[in-house]
């Protein structure tokens, strides 16, 4: 099984890439496109992570930038009916911190806007995804984040969920919230609220 590889990028398409190892040999790994919008230039040097699924038919390679985005998508196929071209889809849009925040709110909504994912798989996917939630990492890009709540009644989801309401887009409210917790995690919904409508005035003054 091959678990990890190290060389050349020979080229990156809209789903995989070709890494040309010192042995010689071009592997051709798929990838979501969070791992190959971070790729160097053709020729530079790239390391990944594998999965290996071999099939009747064919062997497989799954890559990723870190353990924990591979344990995420060993997580996520381990769904029933969830196969790796859709895992790649929702790792293509979301990381680990925001998948967890979706599951604990149970976001239909969210999670549907991964193409080829409609409502009812939504559904099915954040009721499985739940019971296996605990083993997503936060994410390594982020830097620290702060602790999840136990429930989708928590001040960081409160927080969230209340400037959505208010017309924010998540990809417009989440890190600030984020930023908003980690400098005081101690804070209720609506003086995060508060702070993260401070911070989006100032910078749109």
């Amino acid at each position: 099984m091959i678990a990890y590889l190290q060389g050349t990028l020979l080229s990156a398409g809209e789903f995989s890439l070709v890494l040309l190892t010192p042995g010689g040999v071009g592997y051709e790994v798929a990838a979501p496109a969070s791992v190959l919008a971070r790729l160097p230039a053709k020729g530079g040097e790239v390391t990944l992570f594998v999965h290996t699924q071999v099939g009747e038919k064919a062997i497989d390679l799954y890559g990723f930038l870190t353990a924990d985005d591979l344990d995420l998508f060993r997580t996520l196929i381990s769904i029933d009916k969830l196969g790796p071209k859709k895992a790649l889809a929702i790792l293509g849009r979301f990381d680990g911190d925001h998948l967890r925040e979706i599951a604990f709110r149970e976001d239909v909504k969210t999670l549907s806007t991964v193409p080829g994912i409609g409502p009812k798989s939504a559904r099915q996917i954040l009721w499985n995804l739940k019971e296996k939630v605990e083993k997503l990492k936060p994410s390594l890009s982020g830097g620290a984040v702060p602790s999840m709540p136990t429930g989708p009644q928590g001040e960081y989801m409160d927080a969230l969920a209340g400037l959505k309401g208010l017309g924010y887009s998540e990809d417009e409210a989440r890190p600030l919230v984020k930023e908003v917790f980690e400098a005081e995690p101690d804070l209720d919904a609506a003086g995060a609220i508060r702070q993260v409508l401070r911070k989006i005035a100032a910078a749109r003054s």
